[in-house]
C-alpha cells in the first residue's frame, strides 16, 4: 500500500481548502496509507470536522522554530534585494527559495517527512508547494506534487490579493518545475502557466462536489442566493448589493439571501441600510445545513472579483439552480453557455442579468444545471487523483 502525505497549513479549521483536502484525503485513505501533516496546534484536533473521523488517517503536527536574529536579518536582506531587482535566473530563484525558507525551518520539515518512507508527498497551496520543492534533492524516492487552490490571476496577477504577486511569479514557477507534478483547478490556469513558461504544464483536476445535496429547488421562491466568506475585494458581495438596489427599484417581490461571515459584514449591512433594503436583503451566518438555502433559492449569484475553483457554483447546480456569474475564465470553463454572465465588476451589467434571470425558462435551466453538476461527482474526481498518483 502506497504511503501519501498531505502537507497543509491547517486541516482543523473552517475553509474551502480544508474541506476539499479532507474529502480527497478521506477517499484516498480507502486504498492508500494517508498521513496529514499540519501546522494546526495539537489542541485544535477535531476529526469530526468534515467527517475525518470516518477515515483511517494519521495526523502529525509540526511547528517551526524561531530563526536567529542575525540569520533572519540576512535572509530578509537578500529577499528584499531579490524582490526589488527581480532577477530572472534560476540560481537567484534558488537562493531566494532558501532565504525565504531558512535552513532551520527546512530541516524541521525535512525531518518530519523522513520519519516515514512516503511514496507521494503533496504540498497543499502554492507557498507549501514551493517550499516542498526546495527539498526535492533530499527526498529522491518520493513523488512530490504541488496542489494549487487559487487561480493564476489571484496568485500572480498585477492586482494579486496574495503576498505572492507578480514580483514572485518567475520564482514560484522555477520552484514548481522542480516538482514531479503540479495540480491546478482549471484548464485556463494550466494554459496561462504554460504560456508564461513553455517548459511548465500543470495537471488539471477540478475540485469535486463535497456537499451532500438537499432537495432540488422548485424555482418558485423569488429568492436570489449567494454564499461566501466576507473578505475584502473577493466575493464581490458589495457589488451584488449595489446591483440588487438597481434591480429592486423596478422588480418587486424578489429577495436576496447572503450566507456567510467575515470582517466585511459591517460594510455590507451599511450598504443595505443605505438603500433601505432591510426587508429584502438578509444576511445569514454560515450553517452546516446550507442545503436548505440552496433548496429554497430560485437563482444563484456569484459576483466574485476572482476565484480559484468556485465550488459554490457546483453546489448550487446540484440543487437545480440557474447561475448568474461574473465572467471569470474559470466560471466560463465550468458553465460554458449555461451561465448568465456579466462583466467582472460591472454593477449595471449584474443588475441587468438579475432582471434576465427572472424571465428564463426555469425548468429547462434547472435540468441542465443538474446534468452539469454530475461532472463534478466525487468518485470521478478521485479517479483522476488515483491516475496521477499511480
Amino acid at each position: 500500500m502506497k504511503k501519501i502525505c498531505f502537507i497543509v497549513d491547517s486541516i482543523f479549521t473552517i475553509g474551502g481548502v480544508q474541506r476539499v483536502t479532507a474529502v480527497i484525503a478521506k477517499e484516498l485513505a480507502k486504498e492508500y496509507d494517508v498521513t496529514i501533516l499540519t501546522f494546526d496546534k495539537t489542541e485544535k484536533k477535531d476529526t469530526t470536522m468534515y467527517g475525518l473521523n470516518e477515515a483511517n488517517i494519521t495526523y502529525r503536527f509540526i511547528q517551526y522554530p524561531k530563526v536567529g536574529e542575525l540569520k533572519n536579518k540576512l535572509c530578509k536582506t537578500y529577499s528584499g534585494i531579490y524582490l526589488k531587482l527581480q532577477p530572472q535566473s534560476r540560481w537567484s530563484s534558488n537562493l531566494y527559495a532558501r532565504s525565504s525558507f531558512p535552513s532551520e525551518l527546512r530541516q524541521v520539515l525535512l525531518a518530519e517527512l523522513k520519519r516515514e518512507d512516503f511514496d507521494i508527498i503533496i504540498g497543499d497551496h502554492a507557498p507549501l508547494a514551493a517550499r516542498l520543492a526546495t527539498l526535492k534533492k533530499d527526498l529522491p524516492k518520493a513523488k512530490l506534487i504541488g496542489w494549487l487552490h487559487n487561480s493564476y490571476e489571484a496568485l500572480f496577477g498585477d492586482n494579486s490579493h496574495y503576498y505572492i504577486g507578480a514580483k514572485r511569479r518567475r520564482h514560484y514557477i522555477y520552484q514548481f518545475r522542480k516538482l514531479d507534478d503540479v495540480v491546478v483547478l482549471c484548464q485556463d490556469d494550466a494554459n496561462r502557466f504554460h504560456q508564461y513558461d513553455h517548459q511548465f504544464l500543470p495537471t488539471v483536476i477540478y475540485n469535486p462536489l463535497t456537499l451532500k445535496s438537499g432537495s432540488p429547488s422548485q424555482g418558485k421562491s423569488k429568492r436570489f442566493l449567494t454564499v461566501g466568506r466576507f473578505t475584502p475585494l473577493h466575493k464581490g458581495i458589495d457589488l451584488l448589493i449595489e446591483a440588487f438596489h438597481l434591480f429592486a427599484q423596478k422588480n418587486h417581490g424578489w429577495m436576496l439571501d447572503i450566507v456567510g461571515e467575515g470582517k466585511e459584514e459591517p460594510k455590507y449591512r451599511a450598504l443595505i441600510s443605505k438603500y433601505e433594503l432591510e426587508d429584502r436583503i438578509t444576511i445569514h451566518p454560515f450553517t452546516n445545513q446550507i442545503q436548505n438555502y440552496y433548496s429554497n433559492a430560485q437563482v444563484y449569484v456569484l459576483s466574485s472579483r476572482w476565484e480559484g475553483m468556485p465550488l459554490v457554483l457546483v453546489e448550487a447546480m446540484s440543487h437545480g439552480l440557474p447561475i448568474v456569474t461574473s465572467d471569470l475564465p474559470v466560471c466560463q470553463e465550468i458553465l460554458s453557455d449555461f451561465g448568465l454572465y456579466f462583466e467582472n465588476g460591472n454593477i449595471e451589467g449584474l443588475a441587468q442579468r438579475l432582471v434576465e434571470a427572472t424571465h428564463i425558462d426555469w425548468q429547462t435551466k434547472s435540468q441542465e444545471a443538474l446534468k452539469i453538476a454530475q461532472r463534478f461527482d466525487l468518485h470521478l474526481i478521485v479517479e483522476q487523483w488515483k491516475q496521477l498518483l499511480e
